[in-house]
C-alpha cells in the first residue's frame, strides 16, 4: 500500500496574508486564485520533461539552515534561470541573499519575503533534474 506520494500543499500563516500574497504573486510570478493559494499541477510531458520532482525533508531543530529567517519553515521553488530571477527580484528592491550555491543538484539562491521568511530558488542541472 502507498501512503504518501508526494506534497499535497504548503500551508503557512502571514501577518498580513493579503500583502503577502500580492508579493508572491509580483515578485516570484505565482498565480494566487481569489481563495487565497494556487495548485500547482504538474504534467511530466508539458511541465517537466526532466522528471521534476517536490523534495519533502526532515531537518535538525536548531540548525541554521533557514537563518536569516524567522519562521521553522523554508519553501523550495523551482525555476527556470535562477540568476535572471534573483538580479530581477534585486531591481524590485527586494530582499535577496548574496550567497548562492551551485552544485551537483543545480542552482540556488534565496530571498527573504516581507515576513522574515527565507524563500529558496532552485534551477535544477542541466540534464535529468533529479536528486540522487
Amino acid at each position: 500500500m502507498k501512503r504518501v506520494t508526494g506534497i499535497g500543499g504548503i500551508f503557512f500563516n502571514a501577518k498580513d496574508p493579503v500583502a503577502l500574497r500580492a508579493w508572491y504573486k509580483q515578485h516570484l510570478g505565482i498565480d494566487v486564485m481569489d481563495w487565497g493559494g494556487t495548485a500547482f499541477l504538474w504534467n511530466e510531458e508539458a511541465r517537466a520533461p526532466d522528471g521534476g520532482m517536490t523534495v519533502w525533508s526532515i531537518g535538525t531543530a536548531g540548525s541554521d539552515h533557514f537563518a536569516p529567517g524567522t519562521a521553522s519553515f523554508m519553501i523550495n521553488y523551482r525555476v527556470d534561470d535562477l540568476a535572471a530571477l534573483l538580479q530581477v527580484l534585486r531591481e524590485e528592491g527586494c530582499n535577496v541573499l548574496d550567497k548562492t550555491d551551485d552544485s551537483e543538484y543545480g542552482k540556488f539562491g534565496w530571498v527573504i519575503d516581507p515576513e522574515g521568511n527565507k524563500v529558496e530558488l532552485w534551477e535544477p542541472p542541466a540534464g535529468d533534474g533529479k536528486l540522487g
